[in-house]
């Protein structure tokens, strides 16, 4: 009989994260011979938007899926509710199915994971995603002077610590995240067992060799991008971490050596910001904002020359591994980022996948817009692309992290 798993994450299955970065797993470890339960958090609007898309995913690959609702308000008490509403459905499942392993993606979920193997003896794997209570204060989304967020914090911060020590295996997203938490004295018996397994991409989707011409033509042109036109692209939400203003700056300079440069940003939200710090940098004309769907997204990085996200180096973010990376390698894009994030920069020394800016200046631009006069191998950074961050390489290692954790 198939091992049955309980997999809970607070993202939802409707959101873009879900689709790309919890789905396709599950997918694969079901094609290894798990039998996967997946209890997760909805935002009302996308889940009515995406509802029966994913329901259709999921039953056609027998993946049993239990949507809840995700409250926001009131901050941490909504997040509490949820919780307890998460506790309820997991035991609940956990009994009726005789799941032996919780797979808890983030910190939230690792709550209810922690709780069942406590009450019910099941396996834990706590897929920490991030170092997320540091992230919270890195972000400035937990004001540490507030007393309610000062506790909330500290309350994370030792369950962080439970967590690890506690869970049957954990995952990092990155080498300098496990590097860093193998260091930590908090932790009894440290180093705790943990596996590096990055945001990967779907190689059969992000895929060159599947883009059709006539189509990537038509796309182009609905944009009004010429053959002239040099394509700077940037893929993803604008958020809290990413850096419009300087990712802006670094577009004006390249205006000046490339007049017919175009800065194509494929995102959902915040237009009327990226326009605003487009007109602060007298850029506003050549910017292009287009939202896509998960099958556009190939073609999207297609019409680019270049892609370039910068992202706010702290602390945090040393456990980051951003999911587009992956995705804009495999299409054999090259990449314009910073360094001390994750494992992003060593990726691209290694690979030959891109340039790194180490400061934010229009001097540091200059030097790394001189850069890419030289031309890389789009052939090599799919290679790269194949190498490290395959959706195949993931499911693998997921499926050699269950089977150590119940052999054990």
């Amino acid at each position: 009989m198939a091992t049955r798993v309980l997999y809970i994450s607070y993202d939802g299955m409707t959101d873009a994260l879900g689709q790309s970065q919890v789905i396709p797993y599950l997918i694969g470890l079901t094609k290894q011979g798990y039998s996967f339960t997946l209890l997760s958090c909805e935002k009302a609007q996308n889940f009515q938007q995406h509802q029966s898309k994913i329901k259709h995913i999921l039953s056609s690959n027998n993946i049993d899926w239990h949507p809840i609702t995700y409250t926001k308000q009131p901050p941490v008490f909504s997040t509490v509710y949820d919780v307890l509403r998460l506790m309820y459905h997991a035991k609940k499942i956990c009994l009726a199915k005789q799941i032996a392993i919780v797979h808890c993606r983030s910190y939230i979920a690792a709550l209810v994971g922690l709780k069942m193997k406590k009450q019910l003896g099941v396996h834990f794997i706590f897929d920490m995603r991030g170092l997320w209570a540091d992230e919270r204060v890195d972000g400035k989304l937990w004001n540490l002077k507030n007393p309610i967020f000062k506790a909330v914090y500290s309350f994370f911060k030792k369950k962080e610590i439970q967590f690890l020590q506690q869970a049957d295996y954990t995952i990092s997203l990155t080498h300098n995240a496990k590097n860093e938490i193998h260091t930590w004295r908090s932790i009894p018996n440290n180093p705790v067992k943990m596996e590096v397994i990055p945001c990967c991409a779907d190689l059969d989707l992000f895929n060159k060799n599947k883009i059709d011409t006539n189509q990537l033509n038509t796309l182009k042109s609905s944009l009004h991008i010429n053959a002239a036109d040099f394509v700077l692209l940037y893929l993803g939400s604008i958020g809290t971490w990413y850096m419009l203003e300087e990712m802006m700056e670094f577009f004006s300079v390249l205006k000046q050596q490339k007049p017919k440069a175009k800065f194509l940003f494929v995102t959902k939200d915040e237009k009327e910001r990226i326009l605003k710090t487009a007109e602060k940098y007298a850029v506003v004309n050549d910017i292009i904002i287009r939202p896509g769907n998960r099958e556009e997204i190939p073609y999207l990085i297609s019409l680019a020359h270049y892609s370039i996200f910068f992202i706010l180096p702290s602390y945090s973010k040393k456990a980051s591994s951003p999911t587009k990376q992956g995705e804009i390698m495999a299409m054999g894009i090259p990449i314009i980022c910073n360094t001390q994030v994750g494992d992003t920069d060593k990726i691209v020394q290694d690979y030959h996948s891109g340039i790194l800016v180490n400061q934010f200046n229009q001097t540091a631009y200059q030097t790394a817009i001189n850069e890419m006069e030289k031309s890389l191998d789009a052939t090599a950074i799919i290679a790269g692309a194949t190498d490290y961050f395959s959706l195949e390489n993931g499911v693998k290692k997921y499926a050699a992290v269950y089977a150590h954790v119940l052999a054990h």
